[in-house]
């Protein structure tokens, strides 16, 4: 079998459709693996890291604010459309897919739909409660729209093609050992905190986070990984420093760009303070961790605190709005979950049983159905 995965953007898109690439190549020895994404993402990074092919797309995303700026990088990006596509188109021809499946961002777009003008088995994947913009031009076409809530299905004209999947994991965050990771990783017996606010970061948000690491370094109540995100690794370190925190000094907090190695960090972690990316969530659920989330106010229909609550209301994290929250309230937040360990361990509980743990299982099944009821 061939296999397009086409995604990109930030590794909320590329991470799940890595975990099921890697189920694939696991199950089937000789089937063939292509992923399509956007030229200068992060899947550049992190889809050859795992060993797996990449072809790039050169994509921009559409400015709705109507000024200058925005009409002159409108031409750009719809140049970009008519070029991508053709690019797409070519990279199909050449792989001979069996199946494209998109797994978000504006780099899936000009795959799935040469995909389905070339009568190709297609799926998306919605990991939000309510649909992106890439779905939506895509849902009416495709072969199946799989969702990762089940409350999401009354979004879409064509509810018989929806099918409710859950969001996709590694293996790891499922069946990570927490005592046996915190060895592995130079944590046991220690409480460890892991935060950040995606793969690109968040300006506000790691400036709290300054904050959050002046306390923390006065107190020392636990060790804590935080990843800046690309955006803010030029200058967060001198911030921290500028603070009067001094890393050297302080070898229980340690700042990355990024991590790579989430899948263990977060399985050995007391607690996580995120972004709600739907990706995020299904990470720090299945992994059964209790969490503090800040939705994101600048995404679509305040999608991200519609993905929080769902966790909120099953009683497996805490969320605090942006416009409520400062380093301060971070860091009592984090202080007060992890001084009552009962309180963590039914957050813990809580998480785990929101979480669909066969999510991966449940797409790679879909898509070998599809791909049989086309052929």
């Amino acid at each position: 079998m061939h296999i397009i995965f086409t995604c990109g953007g930030t590794a909320g898109h590329i991470n799940p459709a890595i975990a099921l690439a890697k189920m694939f190549r696991e199950r089937q020895k000789d089937c063939e693996i292509l992923f399509v994404g956007a030229r200068g993402g992060m899947e550049e990074r992190l889809v050859p890291r795992e060993g797996f092919r990449l072809k790039t797309l050169t994509i921009s995303n559409f400015q709705r604010k109507i000024n200058w700026k925005n009409i002159k990088h409108n031409l750009i990006a719809a140049k970009n459309v008519v070029t991508s596509a053709r690019t797409a188109r070519a990279y199909i021809r050449e792989f001979q897919p069996d199946v494209i499946v998109g797994m978000g961002g504006y780099a899936s777009y000009p795959a799935m739909k040469q995909g389905i003008k070339l009568g190709i088995p297609t799926l998306v994947h919605e990991a939000n409660a309510v649909p992106g913009l890439t779905t939506k031009m895509v849902a009416d076409r495709v072969d199946k729209i799989m969702v990762a809530f089940e409350e999401s299905r009354k979004y879409y004209q064509k509810e018989d093609r929806v099918v409710t999947v859950g969001m996709p994991v590694r293996a790891e965050f499922v069946h990570g050992d927490k005592e046996a990771m915190k060895q592995k990783l130079g944590y046991a017996g220690k409480t460890l905190v892991v935060s950040s606010w995606g793969s690109l970061g968040a300006r506000d948000m790691n400036r709290q986070m300054v904050e959050f690491l002046r306390l923390e370094a006065a107190e020392k109540p636990f060790c804590h990984v935080h990843a800046t995100g690309a955006g803010a690794w030029s200058w967060m370190p001198q911030a921290v420093a500028d603070a009067g925190v001094d890393l050297k000094a302080n070898p229980q907090i340690a700042l990355r760009e990024y991590i790579y190695n989430m899948q263990e960090l977060m399985v050995a972690a007391d607690l996580v303070i995120s972004r709600a990316g739907a990706s995020s969530l299904s990470e720090i659920a299945a992994s059964g961790t209790p969490s503090i989330i800040v939705p994101s106010p600048n995404v679509t229909d305040n999608h991200q605190e519609k993905n929080a609550r769902v966790l909120e209301q099953r009683g497996g994290a805490v969320v605090i709005r942006e416009s409520e929250s400062s380093g301060r309230v971070l860091y009592e937040a984090a202080k007060s979950i992890l001084s009552d360990q009962k309180r963590a361990a039914e957050m813990g509980r809580a998480a785990r049983a929101a979480a669909v743990l066969d999510s991966a299982e449940r797409i790679y099944d879909l898509i070998l159905r599809t791909v049989e009821e086309k052929a």
